[in-house]
């Protein structure tokens, strides 16, 4: 069996974050395992509280992993703080990790920024370099392109500037009221666009989370790249279209949704 291993937040009501992509990663067929970067107390409305885990304690988590399990691919979701960004780019170089997709969380559906600027600054110089796959959607391209984006053309030319500064294939997320559900992937001076139809369901808690596992799943499997993305867009529209509504805010999608097994009943 494949593995993959997910570095991220906890989030204590299961829709994004560690748990979302151990959902994904396992629905996937791969075996998924987790180093924390911080517990969060929250839910469908929104976060209380964060406790964020020290620097040395990530690092021996990733050792753990690697030591033992050896990942086929490796996802990095929300890290908040510029040492532990730090310590994961030592210990992913150290280990000389494969098939790394890094999901850029920088930036909130408001504009707020969500890790500090010394940490973005560290994300870029450390991190971007060491990724196969970046999935920014619009707020974080614009952050790592410079640039507005303002329309279809923007992204691609977003894109092709975020590969250009840090070498890795790039898939620019529709959403945010452009594109509608549509991504954009650059790759060696290759353009694919992955044409999407929006799923009208409020509940979309955890799509970043869950598309970048789903791509690092396949990574794993070893389908290239552009397969990767297709597959992964292909199940987070299931997990959508579900229409699981669950909590009193933008509830979760139904990772397990195409889930046949004899223990479901």
């Amino acid at each position: 069996m494949k593995t993959a291993l997910s570095i991220a937040g906890s989030d204590s009501c299961g829709g994004a974050g560690i748990q979302a992509d151990i959902k994904t990663i396992t629905l996937n067929g791969v075996y998924a395992m987790s180093a924390v970067t911080a517990l969060t107390a929250q839910n469908t409305t929104g976060v209380r509280a964060v406790y964020e885990v020290s620097p040395e304690f990530l690092g021996h988590q990733i050792d753990a992993v690697f030591e033992d399990i050896r990942p086929d691919a490796v996802k990095i979701g929300m890290v908040s703080s510029a040492a532990l960004i730090l310590t994961i780019a030592e210990k992913l170089t150290f280990y000389k990790a494969q098939n790394i997709v890094v999901d850029p969380v920088m930036v909130a559906t408001s504009g707020a920024r969500l890790i500090a600027e010394d940490a973005i600054q560290v994300l870029k110089e450390k991190l971007l370099p060491l990724a196969a796959v970046i999935t920014p959607n619009i707020p974080e391209a614009e952050v790592l392109a410079d640039m507005k984006i303002t329309d279809r053309t923007a992204m691609s030319d977003a894109a092709a500037i975020i590969h250009q500064k840090y070498g890795a294939a790039v898939l620019v997320k529709g959403g945010h009221s452009i594109s509608d559900a549509t991504d954009i992937l650059y790759r060696d001076g290759t353009l694919t666009v992955f044409e999407g139809k929006r799923i009208d369901n409020p509940n979309t808690h955890g799509t970043g989370c869950t598309l970048s596992s789903a791509i690092a799943a396949n990574l794993a499997k070893g389908y290239p790249i552009e397969d990767s993305v297709r597959k992964a867009k292909e199940y987070i529209s299931g997990a959508l279209s579900d229409m699981l509504n669950l909590g009193a805010g933008s509830g979760p999608m139904n990772h397990a949704f195409d889930y046949h097994g004899q223990f479901k009943n």
